[in-house]
């Protein structure tokens, strides 16, 4: 069964190699409630658990709530159900008529063959196959490629396969001029139909790509162990992905999952100016209108509420030690920056300058950080975070932008290089401002440690650990 045949050996059966798959989902970061475990069970009895692609989909219908968890729940279902060793039929040979297990594996038993005569006879079989477009057959053909080209040194730990070994041997790039050549008919260049081409061979060869990597994956699975594996397989997800260590293609998921954060923490800072229309008691008015009650106040009547904007000054630190952090932030002021009607935004190193100029509506965030970076003063002496002098510079150039209604938020690491730390000038900012909160990059075990100042940071105000997305949604919901 390509579902995984050889799980009902297992203790619990099916069912408890399901449990074990719903359990590492979970692990991985994606929720996984109770209900959409029995959701899960109840796929089992809906779906042909003989074909592997229905179960796949299935199970990721019911489990699955964003698109981004995608990659990391087809790594671990690959891990939990493997094709199956079952030599194929005649019927699921189709027309190459190949039931010995894999497609064409007896065209390539051939004795006295070298390695460069069994690549050359591979690579027509790959191009075949990727001409035809048949996912399954490519899968088996991965798996075959996996067991005669990826080999390593047999190690004490147990054989090795490597997916690198495979796609040089192979070179499926290659092929990509006789793929186009193969799917399109004379007069059809240079028009659409040739970029649809294209996308097709992008397209299989990513899926060949990617069958390379999960036969791998599996055969070491088998080796060292499942979890194990998956462990080190797995990307976090986006919101967990620390934000010192971002990669430029975790940028853009990250800017998506800011967007709505910043859309609840403006909800959040600007609640109590928003709850409640109506001011102060209207002793007067309350006691004419209780002559009508018998001097009873059954109606009570208000003055009205003053409405005041919602003012934001966030204070940025965009030093190199937490580029990938400023980056976020930079992103998170320019979502909040949508939201509030009032927003300042503030970048330093070891001296700060207003940087609300380059976050207008709709400006694009890798531009503004790179203005900053041409534009704004924010180094005055040797590019090291200086927090005391930074806070002292804002506080004598902009001290009006804090007052009794305005939320103040700093962003950073809070390392001084061993300056001083600029305690009594943050303390001032904190007692003047409406609220105040401290995001910090750093794990809280950090904090007070080397040049870091986070924790004498955070006897004056609220200092919250920040490493990710997951965090800053967590900061957001409790605020």
């Amino acid at each position: 069964m390509d579902a995984g045949a050889a799980t009902t050996a297992e203790p619990g059966g099916l069912a408890g190699h399901l449990d074990g798959f719903v359990r590492a989902v979970r692990g991985a970061g994606i929720p996984v409630g109770i209900s959409q475990a029995v959701d899960a069970a109840e796929i089992l009895t809906v779906v042909d658990l003989l074909e592997r692609e229905q179960l796949r989909h299935g199970l990721a219908a019911v489990l699955l709530q964003r698109a981004a968890q995608r990659p990391t729940y087809d790594v671990l279902f690959d891990l939990w159900w493997p094709l199956s060793d079952r030599p194929r039929t005649s019927a699921d040979a189709g027309d190459d008529g190949n039931a010995d297990g894999e497609p064409g594996e007896s065209t390539l038993d051939v004795p006295g063959l070298d390695d460069a005569e069994l690549s050359e006879l591979m690579r027509a079989q790959l191009l075949k196959l990727l001409m035809d477009g048949d996912e399954e057959a490519l899968r088996r053909f991965a798996r075959m490629a996996v067991d005669r080209l990826g080999r390593g040194q047999p190690s004490p730990s147990g054989q090795s396969f490597f997916s690198y070994r495979v796609l040089r041997a192979l070179s499926p790039d290659t092929l990509i001029s006789q793929l186009l050549a193969g799917l399109l008919n004379e007069g059809d260049r240079g028009g659409l139909a040739e970029q649809v081409a294209r996308h097709t061979v992008r397209e299989r060869l990513a899926a060949f790509r990617a069958a390379i990597e999960a036969e791998v994956r599996r055969r070491t699975a088998a080796e060292k162990g499942r979890d194990k594996v998956a462990k080190n397989a797995i990307r976090p997800l986006a919101d967990q992905v620390d934000f010192l260590r971002a990669q430029s293609s975790d940028l853009a998921e990250l800017r998506r999952a800011v967007a709505p954060l910043a859309r609840r923490l403006a909800v959040r800072l600007s609640a109590r100016r928003r709850l409640g229309r109506e001011g102060r008691l209207d002793f007067r008015k309350t006691v004419r209108a209780s002559l009508a009650t018998g001097g009873v106040p059954v109606v009570t009547h208000h003055r009205p509420r003053k409405v005041h904007k919602p003012e934001l000054v966030v204070l940025c630190d965009v030093s190199g030690s937490v580029a990938g952090f400023s980056h976020f932030t930079l992103m998170l002021t320019q979502a909040l920056r949508e939201h509030f009607t009032g927003v300042r935004a503030f970048a330093f190193v070891d001296t700060t300058d207003e940087v609300t100029r380059f976050f207008r509506p709709g400006a694009d965030v890798v531009d503004a950080v790179a203005r900053i970076g041409r534009e704004a003063d924010v180094v005055g002496f040797d590019g090291h975070s200086d927090y005391g002098t930074a806070f002292e510079v804002f506080a004598d150039r902009w001290a009006s932008a804090v007052g009794p209604k305005t939320s103040l938020l700093v962003l950073g690491d809070g390392r001084t290089n061993y300056r001083p730390p600029g305690m009594p000038v943050l303390a001032d900012l904190v007692r003047r401002s409406r609220t105040a909160h401290w995001l910090n990059p750093e794990p809280r075990r950090l904090w007070g440690s080397g040049d870091s100042n986070a924790d004498r940071y955070g006897e004056v105000i609220d200092m919250v650990e920040c490493r990710n997305a997951a965090q800053l949604s967590e900061f957001v919901t409790t605020l």
